[in-house]
């Protein structure tokens, strides 16, 4: 397989037939056809190292509908800010977590029946980091346990766990069976948190995005298709800090 070289990384604006786009246009050596992406970061094009500007773009307006659209399901999905006072709800495994502060020396978080308490000295970024601290070490025991358990009702060996602190994607898995998973899905309800899981599980048996690779996860998620929706319609919520 021909490895696909980052060659550059620009950013551009291309005028549409209903209004302008920026995008960011990824060149890599390797890569065959042109790719297109839309997220909370906005338009992401992937293409060729050799091919021509005009050509890219003449594909990407093939897709105009499809991008404004994509891109107005994003605009109206705003990541949450967090207020940093006593009382504000976290979210954790679909429900919500009262976050209650205490001063002290340390900063620490602990879950104490349903509440998260925070000791701090105080100070907005204090308890965020402390918040942020606790939510991995949860998501790295949590996470881990779950993909095991999943793994082996799929008859497969657990793969190597990693936790990440991707904003951009809910998780990747590699040929050395290891499967990443953002630490902010633990703040999604288990259903969620199970079709990621599958998702990847199944990237194991089939590293593409093949009929069956879609087989395989609904062998291990048969409702994946509701839930990938969900998912989408909602994953924004989990997204803060």
């Amino acid at each position: 397989m021909a490895s696909r070289e980052l060659v550059s990384r620009d950013l551009r604006r291309l005028a549409l037939s209903a209004s302008d786009v920026e995008y960011v246009l990824v060149r890599r050596r390797g890569r065959r056809g042109v790719g297109l992406k839309v997220d909370e970061k906005g338009l992401t094009v992937s293409a060729p190292a050799t091919m021509a500007l005009s050509r890219i773009e003449a594909l990407v307006r093939e897709s105009e509908r499809w991008i404004l659209r994509k891109v107005a399901e994003w605009s109206g999905r705003q990541v949450p800010e967090v207020e940093w006072r006593d009382g504000a709800q976290l979210h954790f495994l679909g429900e919500l977590l009262a976050l209650r502060l205490a001063p002290g020396t340390r900063p620490k978080a602990q879950l104490v029946a349903g509440e998260l308490r925070v000791t701090s000295r105080g100070g907005a970024e204090e308890i965020r980091r402390a918040v942020v601290r606790w939510y991995k070490r949860a998501a790295h025991e949590w996470l881990a346990d779950r993909t095991r358990l999943l793994a082996e009702r799929a008859g497969m060996e657990p793969p190597k766990v990693m936790i990440s602190s991707a904003t951009a994607r809910w998780g990747s898995c590699n040929s050395r069976r290891e499967v990443r998973l953002a630490w902010r899905l633990v703040k999604a309800p288990l259903e969620l948190v199970d079709y990621v899981i599958c998702h990847e599980l199944a990237h194991l048996r089939h590293m593409n995005h093949s009929g069956a690779f879609w087989a395989e996860v609904a062998r291990q998620c048969p409702d994946y298709a509701r839930l990938r929706a969900e998912l989408f319609a909602t994953d924004h919520l989990y997204r803060s800090f």
